[in-house]
C-alpha cells in the first residue's frame, strides 16, 4: 500500500513525490478528459506519492478539484486538493470542508487565490470574505469540533475533522518591503494550523533554503516541500513579464534558456535536467518532498524523477550554486537581516498626522480614548438621543474616512492594522492579516496600484511597530457591522480590535 501523504512529509527519513494535475474547462472529453487518466497512471506508480489538485489556477474558471477527487477516491489519502478564497466566502468555504471531510478527503492546501481573470459574460468579481489565514483557523476550529450552538442555544460542538492542512508562500519578492511581509503572514498560517508549506514557483534555490532557514529561526516543524515546475520557452516567457501571480522567471534564466533553446531539440533536456536538479537539491536540503507541475504525461514525470535519481548523493550542492537566477539587487532574507530604519516617502505628514489623530483618540487605554468610550456607553443607554447623534456622528466619520482614505463604510476599520491604507479599498483581495503572493516588484497583483502591504512594512518598521504586527492576532472582518459606524464599534467593543483587550 502506498504510504499516505500524511506520513510521507511527516517522516523525516521519507522524501516523496507529488504530481500536480490541472482540471479542464468545460464538460470533459477527449484530450480534455486526459487529466483523470494522468492522474491514475501517477498514483499507479510507486514514484508518485501523491497528486495535488488545482484550483482555478490562473484565475480562470475550471471544473473544481473535488469532481476529479472523487474519481481518485479509493486514493484519497494520497490526494491534496487546493482550496482558495476567490470564489466562496466563508460560509461556502465550510460548505467545500465539510464536503470534502465527508467524502474522506483530508489533506487540504489553503489559499488566498489568484484574482480571476475570465467570466462570462465579462470578468467576474472576487470574494476574498477570508483569507487564508483564516481559512487555516477554520480547518483548525473543525478538526477541534466546531464550536455551534443547537436549537436550545446551547453549545453544541459539532464531530471534529481530521484535515492536514497546509499553506503557500512566496519568496520570491524582489524588495525587502515585500518579501518580509510575506514571511511575517507565513508565521501567521504556521500559528493558524498549516503542517506544511508549499512555496510558489521560481527558480533560485537560495530563497527555498531561505524559507527553511526562516522556519527554523522561528521554531516552526512545518514539513516543507519543493515546488519544481517544468518549463518551456512559451511559459518561462510567460512567467518572466510578471502577470501569472506567484511564478517568477528571472531575465537571467531567460538568457540562459535562449541559448538552450536554439539547439534541436528545443531545450526539451535543459527543462528536464532544471526540473532533475532541483528535485536534487531538496532532497539534499532536507526537504519533505517534491511537488512537480508543468507536465501533462506520466512518461515525463517518471523521466524526470528517474533523472533526478541518478545524480550522485553530493551532486546537489552543485546544482545548489548553480541553480541562482536572481532578479536585480533582489532582496534574501538569509544571511541578510532587514536593513536598518530609514527615511521613506510613504512616512509622509498625512501619514504622521493619522497616527496622532489615532494616538489621541482611537488608541486603547491613552489619550481621550476613555472619554470617547464612556460617551458612546452613554449614548447606548439613552435611546432617546441615541439615533439622531450617533447618525449625525457617523456621517462625520463616514465624510472624513472617505476623503481621506477612501472609506467604504465597513463598520470593522482596519486602517490602524495597516497603516492607515485601507484593506477594503486599496487592496484588490481585502487581505487584513498580510499580503497575497501576487505582487510583482512592489505593485499590486491587478497592477493598477502599490501593494498596501508594502507600504505598510515601510511605515510600521520606520517606527519600529512591525514586530507589533507579526504578533498580533489574526483579522477576521465582521460583515454584521457594514455601513455602521467603525468609531461607536471600537468604544464599544463591537469590532475586530475588541479581543486584543
Amino acid at each position: 500500500m502506498k504510504t499516505s501523504f500524511q506520513q510521507a512529509i511527516t517522516d523525516s527519513s521519507y522524501f516523496a513525490l507529488g504530481a500536480e494535475v490541472v482540471t479542464s474547462r468545460g464538460i470533459p472529453s477527449g484530450a480534455a478528459g486526459s487529466f483523470a487518466d494522468l492522474a491514475k497512471e501517477l498514483l499507479a506508480d510507486e514514484r508518485i506519492n501523491y497528486i495535488s489538485i488545482t484550483d482555478n489556477p490562473g484565475g480562470n474558471p475550471m471544473l473544481p478539484p473535488d469532481y476529479l477527487a472523487a474519481k481518485l477516491a479509493d486514493n484519497c489519502q494520497n490526494l491534496v486538493i487546493h482550496l482558495s478564497c476567490k470564489d466562496f466566502n466563508r460560509a461556502g468555504l465550510e460548505t467545500q470542508l465539510w464536503r470534502y471531510a465527508a467524502d474522506g478527503f483530508e489533506n487540504v492546501l489553503a489559499l488566498s487565490g489568484d484574482l480571476p481573470t475570465d467570466g462570462f459574460p465579462t470578468l467576474s468579481s472576487s470574494v476574498f470574505d477570508i483569507d487564508s489565514v483564516l481559512l487555516l483557523e477554520m480547518i483548525t476550529a473543525m478538526n477541534n469540533g466546531l464550536p455551534v450552538l443547537n436549537r436550545k442555544r446551547e453549545p453544541a460542538p459539532l464531530p471534529p475533522t481530521h484535515f492536514f492542512a497546509g499553506c503557500a508562500v512566496n519568496p520570491f519578492k524582489r524588495n525587502e518591503n515585500e518579501l518580509i511581509p510575506q514571511y511575517a503572514k507565513l508565521l501567521k498560517k504556521v500559528r493558524a494550523g498549516a503542517k506544511w508549506v508549499l512555496p510558489q514557483l521560481g527558480y533560485d534555490m537560495r530563497k527555498f533554503k531561505d524559507i527553511q532557514v526562516f522556519l527554523q529561526e522561528h521554531g516552526c516543524a512545518a514539513s516543507l516541500i519543493g515546488n519544481v515546475y517544468v518549463l518551456t520557452k512559451a511559459v518561462a516567457k510567460m512567467f518572466n513579464t510578471g502577470k501569472l501571480a506567484g511564478c517568477v522567471v528571472a531575465d537571467s534564466l531567460i538568457q540562459t534558456l535562449e541559448k538552450y533553446t536554439a539547439g534541436a531539440d528545443k531545450g526539451k533536456q535543459f527543462f528536464k535536467e532544471l526540473a532533475a536538479k532541483q528535485i536534487a537539491v531538496f532532497k539534499g536540503l532536507g526537504f519533505s518532498a517534491a511537488h512537480i507541475g508543468g507536465v501533462a504525461k506520466p512518461e515525463s514525470f517518471f523521466e524526470i524523477i528517474d533523472l533526478a535519481n541518478s545524480y550522485a548523493e553530493n551532486d546537489w550542492k552543485t546544482f545548489y550554486d548553480e541553480i541562482q537566477y536572481s532578479q536585480p539587487n533582489e532582496f534574501f532574507y538569509s544571511p541578510h537581516t532587514a536593513s536598518p530604519f530609514k527615511r521613506t516617502k510613504h512616512v509622509n505628514l498625512f501619514y504622521r498626522f493619522s497616527r496622532c489623530v489615532h494616538a489621541l483618540a482611537f488608541h486603547k487605554g491613552h489619550g481621550l480614548y476613555s472619554a470617547f468610550k464612556r460617551f458612546y456607553q452613554f449614548l447606548e443607554k439613552k435611546t432617546s438621543v441615541r439615533s439622531c447623534v450617533e447618525q449625525s456622528l457617523h456621517q462625520i466619520e463616514y465624510s472624513g474616512k472617505n476623503l481621506m482614505y477612501g472609506c467604504t463604510d465597513c463598520g470593522d476599520c482596519g486602517l490602524p492594522d495597516t497603516a492607515y491604507r485601507c484593506p477594503m479599498n486599496r487592496c484588490s483581495k481585502n487581505m487584513r492579516n498580510g499580503p497575497c503572493g501576487g505582487t510583482n516588484n512592489g505593485r499590486c497583483e491587478a497592477d493598477d496600484k502599490d501593494c498596501i502591504w508594502a507600504i505598510a512594512y515601510d511605515r510600521l518598521k520606520y517606527f519600529g511597530e512591525w514586530d507589533d504586527f507579526v504578533n498580533a492576532p489574526p483579522i477576521c472582518y465582521n460583515a454584521a457591522l457594514k455601513g455602521t459606524s467603525a468609531w461607536a464599534n471600537l468604544y464599544l467593543d463591537r469590532d475586530h480590535s475588541a479581543k486584543d483587550e
